[in-house]
């Protein structure tokens, strides 16, 4: 694996995007969106996704939209991948991550995650304009 993946990645790879707007959330969590759509959201510390063992709310989880329910299924059930979800975000297209295990990924492979959240959530003219420029995808 290449360089593991860090907090600073998470934003810098969002920022990077195309007609990308990086708002604040009411407690001063970021929150990236394209065209007024959010793609990658880091949620303030919530009931639905608590430490097993102290029952502790995580302070640390990050949202990433996905395509589809298939995508979502695939890094959630990846054993590799350390992606998650919960109840609450059953029939919802995002998968969520811990800040903390963010150094499992690759920076690369958190790249791939980014983009396709962008692409998930992007107009269909400003996503094959993007498809067109990357061709390697």
């Amino acid at each position: 694996m290449t360089e593991p993946a860090r907090v600073e990645d998470v934003h810098a790879l969002a920022a990077a995007m195309p007609h990308v707007t990086r708002l604040e959330g009411p407690k001063g969590n970021a929150v990236y969106q394209v065209g007024g759509k959010s793609f990658v959201f880091f949620r303030t510390p919530q009931p639905d996704a608590r430490d097993a063992e102290t029952g502790e709310k995580f302070p640390d989880v990050i949202m990433f939209w996905v395509e589809s329910e298939e995508d979502k299924d695939a890094l959630v059930h990846d054993p590799t991948t350390p992606f998650f979800t919960t109840p609450r975000f059953d029939g919802h297209l995002s998968v969520l991550l811990r800040a903390a295990d963010l150094h499992r990924l690759s920076r690369e492979e958190l790249a791939e995650i980014v983009q396709d959240a962008w692409l998930s959530r992007a107009s269909n003219r400003r996503r094959e304009k993007w498809l067109a420029e990357h061709p390697a995808r």
